[in-house]
């Protein structure tokens, strides 16, 4: 897969990603930016899937366990830091097609979180692999 520029602040979005994740890390690295790979392998409902991004993340233990909760930390400055953030959600297919309500309203919180992000100039990307 071809390089992309992931400082271009105006591109942050959620996206597929088919390049591999090493290749992914080596690119948010040559950006300075922050790479955090999320497996879901083991994401069968719910509870499993807050449990596995709550760790990845490293999202503050404070906050509530719902979607709402998550929107709220995921446009916090103190917990993305002073750089922007790659986020690889890996082997995500099997979640993607057993659970599409919890799915999309996830996905969509983390657009609003790009959203966020991109207007005050900072990256925030997070691939589907």
């Amino acid at each position: 897969m071809a390089a992309l520029d992931l400082t271009q602040t105006e591109e942050c979005n959620v996206r597929s990603w088919t390049g591999g994740a090493e290749a992914l890390k080596g690119q948010a690295g040559h950006a300075n930016l922050r790479y955090v790979p999320v497996d879901l392998s083991k994401a069968q409902d719910r509870a499993t899937l807050f449990k596995t991004l709550d760790s990845a993340l490293k999202l503050p233990e404070h906050f509530g366990h719902n979607f709402g909760a998550r929107r709220h930390v995921l446009e916090d400055r103190d917990w993305l830091g002073k750089r922007g953030i790659v986020i690889a959600l890996l082997h995500s297919a099997a979640y993607r097609r057993d659970h599409p309500h919890e799915w999309q309203t996830l996905e969509d919180l983390f657009a609003e979180a790009c959203d966020y992000w991109r207007e005050r100039l900072v990256a925030f990307w997070v691939f589907l692999l």
